[in-house]
């Protein structure tokens, strides 16, 4: 638990080396990055240099190289402690493929290459309809604790809001309340708790998706409280205020969105008529969207989110509820922007419309939606490497269209 104190002592350099070797498996050890590990196994071995210098390609084995920052992979090749050890040689070599051939890293998994539980963050699920027509509870996961706790309210109810993460802060985008469509922006700092309110869209937006490219924050399509939208704001952290980019080729309402590769991507939706299946892409360096690869099926509701390289579509429904033959969907699709082609993943182990969407650590966690009965509280977390869906544990309050984010905390 207190591992950054613990390092401070004495008595961790004199530890024996099977007892730094458990420290250092550990994946539940509370650090803020792997590098903080990194840091005092070196300072340990130099306590001791001849005698412990054997044991060090052992040690670094357990250390997660391809988790740290290139730069320093670089220097310690030539380190005097790694020159002539080959075993360190060779786990240098495999961190390094791993931050030179992104495109393979799928293939490169290996337990140096799964994060530990406190270096990932924390999922925080906002907001989302529930039996009593909208909670404004924020609740929060954490891997180390493996519990959602409340911690905090959103100032009144949004129902159909999006959210983005910027500098660690929850910025909740738009919505309605039940009645009125909202333009407004608040920004919720986890660590003061406190809410601060922010320049306004242009445009008023329920259903939008939100998503951070490079820096801005794009709201995408919604619905204005009159009709479907296609266009498009950004909003610029260092101006503070919000521009319309280009808009899409379609209106698109209940959307999903997410950044990929440096492009925007706004997937299924409806757009007043139907539920679609298009999707389409924005380059913000050309200003442009373009059409992309359609998903096998129609989907509004949809929960979107970027994991392991692949664009992911999860859940959502086919037809507006209005339509007594509407289907929910358990159906996961992932895209590949390589090849331009969507192929269908393992199913949901429950039909889920308006469900939340974030990876967090090494798994793509789905939380709550609705089933056609009920609000859910379920929670499943999917792993690309089996292809499977596990259960997890439940949310507090069962949520349908909550916004799940994901924020590294110092």
């Amino acid at each position: 638990e207190h591992f950054t104190e613990v390092i401070k002592n004495q008595e961790f350099l004199l530890l024996p080396g099977n007892e730094i070797a458990k420290l250092l498996s550990s994946d539940d050890i509370n650090v803020p990055d792997e590098e903080a590990i990194f840091q005092a196994l070196m300072m340990w071995v130099r306590h001791d240099l001849q005698k412990r210098q054997r044991d060090l390609g052992m040690l670094l084995s357990y250390i997660r190289l391809p988790l740290l920052p290139p730069q320093l992979l670089a220097d310690l090749e030539n380190s005097p402690m790694f020159v002539d050890d080959l075993e360190c040689q060779k786990l240098l070599m495999e961190a390094m493929k791993y931050h030179l051939l992104p495109e393979r890293r799928s293939m490169m998994q290996s337990p140096r290459t799964k994060p530990r539980k406190s270096t990932v963050g924390s999922l925080y699920a906002v907001g989302g309809m529930d039996a009593t027509k909208g909670t404004t509870t924020i609740e929060k996961y954490d891997l180390r604790t493996n519990s959602w706790e409340q911690i905090g309210n959103m100032n009144g109810r949004r129902l159909q809001f999006g959210v983005a993460v910027i500098d660690n802060k929850l910025y909740i985008v738009g919505g309605r309340d039940g009645l009125k469509t909202s333009n407004t922006v608040e920004c919720f700092n986890p660590i003061t708790k406190v809410w601060t309110i922010m320049p306004p869209m242009s445009t008023h937006r329920h259903g939008l998706g939100v998503a951070m490219l490079e820096g801005p924050m794009y709201a995408v399509g919604g619905h204005d409280g009159w009709s479907y939208l296609n266009t498009v704001e950004r909003w610029d952290p260092q101006a503070r205020q919000w521009n319309y980019v280009a808009s899409m080729s379609t209106p698109r309402s209940t959307v999903g969105v997410a950044a990929l590769n440096s492009k925007l991507y706004a997937v299924g939706g409806r757009d007043g008529s139907s539920c679609l299946k298009s999707m389409e892409c924005f380059d913000p360096h050309t200003n442009k969207w373009s059409m992309c690869a359609p998903m096998s099926k129609r989907r509004g509701g949809v929960g979107v989110a970027t994991y392991n390289g692949f664009l992911y579509a999860v859940g959502g429904h086919d037809a507006p509820a209005s339509n007594h033959c509407s289907r929910l969907s358990d159906c996961v699709e992932r895209y590949d922007p390589k090849t331009d082609a969507w192929t269908t993943a393992a199913p949901l182990s429950v039909p889920r419309d308006a469900v939340g969407i974030c990876p967090l650590g090494d798994k793509l966690y789905a939380v709550g939606g609705y089933d056609g009965h009920t609000y859910l509280d379920t929670v499943e977390s999917y792993d690309a490497q089996n292809n499977e869906w596990t259960e997890e544990v439940p949310v507090n309050i069962g949520r349908a269209g909550a916004c799940v984010v994901v924020v590294k905390l110092p």
